[in-house]
């Protein structure tokens, strides 16, 4: 990309999004389009395709999407996968009607089979049965995956798809009902600091800034403050976590995700093309087929992978993660794991090989980003 190129940037306003707009900003990139939801909505076709007759723009960004946890997935599963599959196949449709040639699109580790292979290579795509709580996201993902596979077969366009693992930052969202596993451990540990110094005015305040605190939650807390005015004899008490704590998870932090989503950008097709099929033997490719056509066929007549992992290449139990949150939080009474609740995939470890070829890696440790994250999570309370 040029520092000059027009850059229409889908979902701006999100972690991953704004991730994304303020390396672009860093890198000198000034010529950023972007939408808010009420001047586009990205579901409806018409306005979609009337948006890039009326633009001039030369690559696109799809990090626009409905996102939440288990329990959002669980209880939407209808809008998860519907909203996420009409907003990007309006956009990789309307890119290619406007003949965008360049484009890159966000999915998310959760495409992988519920028992795939750790650690997951991008060939073990629908090579087995997904997760179940989080299959309408999942299977929305595949399809934007396989819409720029299948764009760049029969059109010649140039789209790429990139997988990040569980992100985490800066303008993450919150709300106990739809967040990922680390925003609600940040939340819920804060809570019960606040429910330890009996601070209920705090509370108040917090859940007037991110939402609704649940029921099992408000007794958890009302539990932690009466343990903090009865004898050490009383039962323990604490907040209470979802499931067992046993899988294992990878965590990257959003803005080492954004610098590796431009260096993937940035690489050059032939560059890309060596690095999407690394691993395949050298034998040739069908000698009648397309130039086209090979763009999506690697060595043996398979095809190349048509995404690429972007992750830290290591994991822990979600047990591990909540220790380092609790500490980096301050909370220092107990912690409840409430097992009928659903854990999700055992693992889910991303293989980062080809990303870690071009001497990527990431720069924000976990520890670090976690603390930057409440810290960014204290300030937003404090601007409400």
């Amino acid at each position: 990309m040029r520092t000059e190129d027009h850059i229409f940037l889908a979902g701006h306003r999100g972690m991953v999004g704004s991730a994304i707009f303020r390396r672009l900003r860093s890198d000198g990139y000034n010529n950023i389009i972007t939408r808010t939801h009420s001047e586009l909505d990205l579901s409806e076709q018409k306005a979609v395709r009337e948006f890039f007759n009326n633009e001039k723009i030369d690559y696109v960004i799809i990090a626009a999407a409905k996102v939440g946890g288990i329990h959002s997935n669980d209880t939407y599963p209808a809008e998860f996968i519907y909203n996420n599959l009409m907003i990007e196949a309006n956009i990789i449709h309307g890119a290619w009607q406007s003949g965008i040639k360049r484009l890159l699109f966000l999915g998310s580790s959760c495409i992988y089979p519920k028992h795939a292979i750790q650690p997951m290579k991008e060939e073990a795509l629908l090579s087995g049965s997904l997760e179940p709580t989080n299959e309408p996201y999942a299977i929305a993902k595949i399809a934007g995956i396989k819409l720029c596979e299948f764009y760049n077969c029969q059109y010649g366009t140039k789209y790429r798809s990139v997988m990040p693992t569980n992100l985490y930052g800066s303008n993450d969202n919150f709300d106990l009902k739809n967040s990922h596993v680390l925003p609600a451990l940040i939340r819920k540990f804060h809570l019960a600091k606040l429910a330890e110094h009996g601070d209920w005015e705090g509370i108040n305040r917090d859940e007037s800034k991110y939402g609704t605190i649940p029921e099992d939650i408000q007794e958890s807390l009302k539990s932690i403050s009466k343990q903090n005015r009865k004898s050490p004899s009383q039962a323990p008490s604490g907040i209470m976590l979802w499931g067992s704590g046993v899988p294992k998870r990878e965590f990257l932090y959003v803005d080492d995700m954004a610098a590796a989503c431009l260096l993937l950008l940035n690489l050059s097709d032939e560059h890309y093309d060596v690095l999407r099929s690394t691993g395949f033997s050298a034998s040739a490719t069908k000698p009648d087929i397309t130039a086209s056509e090979r763009s999506v066929v690697g060595s043996n007549d398979r095809p190349m992978v048509s995404h690429i992992n972007i992750g830290t290449g290591s994991d822990m139990t979600i047990q591990e993660l909540a220790e380092i949150t609790r500490g980096v939080v301050g909370y220092k009474g107990n912690v409840i794991w409430d097992r009928s609740k659903p854990d999700g995939m055992p693992r889910k470890l991303l293989d980062i090989s080809r990303l870690k070829s071009l001497g990527w890696k990431p720069e924000v440790t976990l520890k670090e980003g976690i603390a930057r994250t409440y810290a960014s999570y204290i300030d937003q309370g404090a601007r409400r």
